[in-house]
């Protein structure tokens, strides 16, 4: 373990390159909302390539929580697509290894489970928009605190494809209420990183319990004059991971994305429009 570390306000100002190789050196491990401006930050699915392509059509059949940007070879872990020089085992920082449907481990570098059967699918992520957000004078709670975002299980049905099936993830911005309808407006314009929100308002019409018991991340305050704005989650792809029960799975932590050299409003999609 490298004896240096380097923090999130080190790294605000940083490249992607940057922020990437801090990672992969064992420099940071945190979260990385708020982190390489302009760039398009990934949700991770790796699994093995019998059940790659029932995965693909889930995540065709529900874009907006599993938006589709990248796509590697089988065995390979390298995105070309996503930037010239990443590798999927050691420039995250942080993964999560499931095995048979339970957390196996929770790790920095996953060189040492890594197969040759194994594909990695990069899907779209909200930390992304936040960027056009701050850009446009709309606070972003959990960027403005230093916390990562929080993060609910829903009841909002997904349509399954084989084996994947399951509900929503969503996370949450406190918005003030004079401009929710820009915010819907600049969010609509990244479907890559789930576009518009899917809900607005009173937690309970989709689910969610209570505000300030997220599943993920951290509580934020909701202020006199916000409203809380829903958007899809790629968690989404995780949790569905989980319950396929797959011999081996792996993702990002929630909150700790792989950052692409793509830009953020690039056209990214590498699944086939009809």
């Amino acid at each position: 373990m490298n004896s240096q570390t380097a923090s999130h306000s080190d790294l605000k100002t940083s490249s992607a390159d940057k922020v990437r190789k801090a990672i992969r050196g064992g420099l940071y491990d945190g979260h990385t909302a708020g982190l390489a401006a302009g760039k398009l930050q990934c949700n991770l699915a790796i699994l093995p390539k019998e059940f790659a392509l029932d995965f693909l059509r889930f995540c065709q059949r529900n874009p907006k929580p599993c938006p589709v940007v990248g796509l590697g070879d089988t065995g390979n872990p390298n995105l070309p697509t996503l930037g010239r020089d990443i590798d999927i085992r050691t420039d995250v920082s942080k993964y999560r290894v499931f095995r048979d449907g339970a957390l196996s481990d929770e790790v920095t570098d996953i060189s040492h489970v890594w197969s040759g059967d194994l594909v990695t699918v990069a899907l779209g992520c909200s930390f992304t928009f936040e960027n056009a957000l701050l850009r446009s004078d709309i606070p972003v709670r959990h960027i403005e605190t230093g916390r990562n975002v929080p993060m609910y299980r829903t009841s909002i049905e997904l349509t399954p494809a084989g084996r994947f099936a399951g509900k929503m993830v969503v996370t949450m911005r406190p918005i003030p209420e004079n401009q929710v309808a820009q915010t819907k407006a600049i969010s609509s314009k990244y479907p890559q990183a789930h576009g518009s929100p899917i809900a607005v308002g009173d937690p309970s019409q989709i689910g969610i319990a209570d505000l300030f018991k997220p599943d993920w991340g951290d509580a934020v305050d909701v202020k006199a004059g916000e409203i809380p704005v829903y958007w899809a989650c790629g968690v989404t792809p995780q949790n569905v991971l989980l319950d396929a029960k797959l011999p081996i799975c792996i993702t990002h932590s929630p909150g700790h994305m792989l950052i692409s050299d793509v830009a953020e409003d690039a056209e990214t999609t590498i699944l086939p429009r009809h």
